[in-house]
């Protein structure tokens, strides 16, 4: 039997396949369960996954949530007065803080310290503009080994793109919605 490729030879040499030559195609048998079966049934295996899952402190984490991001919102507070009065006008002062704050997430994910923070706040982080910040500068810095186009900028928007590609189409058709109207 001659193999296209070595995934073929992979594939026929670890799984239990027969070769159809009239169909030309390997066939696998059907089996009536997926798995490793343990001598456990589902309602067994369910209750044990119920007590080795851990409950989840719903106001606990929320209590941390809401604290985390409402220091970052004093933060982000804090920083518009203080460049305010240092003469900048309203519009530049609100673009410092979001600078600021990008900055900021920027600088603690790139030394480990956001996800840390992120494990005990939750939503608390990911909500404001430091998650966004973090959404796109973590996979840059884990993909960053594979290479600077095919790692770093193939894989830094692989979780804020999403969010990019419909903000941006949503703003782009409510632009257009809203010149319409503007133009009745």
């Amino acid at each position: 039997m001659v193999f296209s490729t070595k995934i073929d030879l992979i594939f026929v040499r670890f799984t239990e396949c027969t070769y159809d030559a009239q169909k030309s195609r390997y066939t696998i048998p059907k089996r009536k369960k997926a798995g490793i079966n343990m001598g456990v049934s589902d309602k067994e295996y369910q209750q044990m996954t119920k007590k080795a899952s851990p409950g989840s402190p719903v106001l606990k984490d929320c209590t941390k949530a809401f604290l985390v991001g409402g220091i970052l919102c004093a933060l982000g507070e804090a920083i518009f007065q203080l460049v305010q009065r240092a003469g900048l006008n309203e519009q530049n002062a609100r673009l410092t803080v979001s600078v600021s704050l990008v900055f900021l997430a920027v600088v603690l994910t790139g030394f480990q310290v956001f996800d840390d923070i992120a494990k005990h706040a939750g939503a608390g982080t990911l909500v404001p503009i430091t998650g966004f910040a973090n959404s796109v500068v973590a996979p840059a810095i884990e993909f960053k080994a594979e290479g600077y186009v095919l790692g770093l900028g193939a894989k830094m928007f692989i979780i804020a793109g999403p969010v990019l590609t419909y903000g941006i189409t949503a703003a782009t058709v409510y632009g257009v919605i809203y010149w319409i109207m503007q133009m009745i």
